[in-house]
């Protein structure tokens, strides 16, 4: 076990960030729980620094931290974790409906189609991409046929407005 004096590097913070974020996504600590300590884990100088950050997790810790004080103490041995095979398998994740754009795609491709230089893409909130093919239109007069096939693509496909919601049919 390294002494918890010892400095720590930006690899120890960012592996400490990183397995707080796992921990995080299995809903061991609440998102406050995570922003404090992953700020404190950046802030970190010492080993000792990153040890609290820890303690009332289980594993995965970082390697570098070693097994806690109290477990290395002891001798005895674990069960092994095996999980119930009589328990209810986990609940499936509820449906969550698709929240769709409240813009059409059928008003997307015709407008695509109809002014080719963007105006859909315009319509659909995706500026970079309208400008993008202005651009192309107005330079080149054969990148015209961009924006048409994309608008044909939008009545066909459908597409994602600016926030990644699906078009509404």
């Amino acid at each position: 076990m390294e002494s918890d004096a010892l400095r720590i590097g930006t690899a120890e913070r960012e592996e400490a960030a990183r397995l707080l974020a796992d921990h995080f996504g299995m809903g061991r600590i609440t998102p406050d729980e995570y922003e404090t300590r992953v700020t404190d884990a950046y802030a970190a100088v010492t080993v000792a620094d990153l040890r609290p950050l820890f303690a009332d997790l289980p594993q995965p810790h970082p390697g570098f931290l070693g097994p806690p004080p109290a477990y290395a103490q002891t001798t005895m041995q674990l069960p092994a974790y095996s999980p119930n095979p009589y328990a209810p398998p986990p609940a499936p994740m509820p449906y969550r409906p698709v929240g769709y754009s409240y813009r059409s795609k059928t008003v997307a491709g015709v407008l695509q189609i109809v002014l080719p230089f963007g105006a859909g893409r315009f319509y659909t909130g995706q500026i970079g991409l309208g400008l993008l093919q202005l651009l192309v239109v107005m330079v080149t007069g054969i990148g015209i046929v961009w924006p048409i096939i994309d608008g044909i693509t939008l009545l066909a496909n459908g597409g994602l407005d600016a926030q990644g919601r699906p078009l509404r049919p």
